[in-house]
């Protein structure tokens, strides 16, 4: 296990650039997730907290009827490290993916979670 380590500006930036979704606000990294609906929201939350836990490393969320805003921010030292970019890009590839049109899988067929 590597330790943690504390991310510069540049470094966050380059994150941002690649997740443009999400946000550096008030030091925390930030994503707010759109859903269909309230079955979907809880889903979706139990799926971050599933990779959470698995992770060892836990946002604060904020929980509506069809939106889930994550809040990443390394507690210990008051920073982002890349303990959260790491677990917000786990939770972005979670959340968005879909079957590709070569699956066999249909996929839901209303709005999904964006």
């Amino acid at each position: 296990m590597t330790e943690d380590q504390i991310l510069s500006e540049e470094q966050i930036q380059e994150f941002l650039n690649i997740f443009p979704k999400w946000e550096l606000r008030e030091g925390w990294l930030r994503r707010k997730f759109s859903t269909p609906g309230w079955s979907h929201t809880l889903m979706l939350v139990n799926t971050i907290g599933y990779l959470a836990e698995a992770g060892w490393h836990h946002p604060d969320l904020n929980v509506g009827y069809a939106a889930v805003t994550v809040k990443l921010q390394t507690h210990r030292v008051k920073a982002i490290t890349t303990k959260d970019t790491e677990l917000a890009q786990k939770i972005e590839e979670t959340a968005i993916w879909l079957p590709t049109e070569q699956s066999s899988l249909d996929g839901f067929p209303k709005n999904w979670i964006h």
